[in-house]
């Protein structure tokens, strides 16, 4: 347990962030008129904490002792099991909010291009600085 608040400090942050805002009775505000606006805000929390947990991943394992399948589970997999698992806890626990495949797609989307971009152009690069 202390490792991963020493490891991923503010990945675990952002992690209590998205659930704290997943749960929370929204106020009414004029932005919600914006359509989809939902969608986005979905697609930038989980691709926030899927390419924050792959800079604290690459970040910690940046000396070659990488195991790269840890980050595929740790910045891919889970975030997008927890937004699932989020979708189906806010339908049936909560009067105020809904499960929504659509916001499920947007949360999986973020993760998509946040690893997309952690994997093929941040990653490259901080190997090439290890050298």
């Amino acid at each position: 347990m202390w490792y991963y608040l020493k490891k991923y400090p503010v990945s675990l942050t952002i992690i209590g962030v998205v659930i704290y805002l997943s749960f929370f009775r929204p106020p009414s505000l004029p932005i919600a008129r914006i359509p989809n606006m939902d969608k986005i805000v979905h697609f930038c929390m989980y691709g926030g904490l899927s390419g924050m947990l792959w800079l604290e991943f690459l970040w910690n394992h940046r000396r070659g002792e990488t195991v790269l399948w840890h980050a595929w589970i740790g910045a891919v997999l889970c975030p997008i099991v927890m937004s699932g698992v989020i979708e189906v806890l806010q339908r049936y626990l909560t009067s105020y909010r809904g499960g929504d495949w659509l916001d499920f797609l947007a949360n999986i989307g973020g993760v998509t291009v946040a690893t997309v971009v952690a994997y093929c152009l941040i990653r490259p690069r901080m190997m090439q600085k290890k050298s």
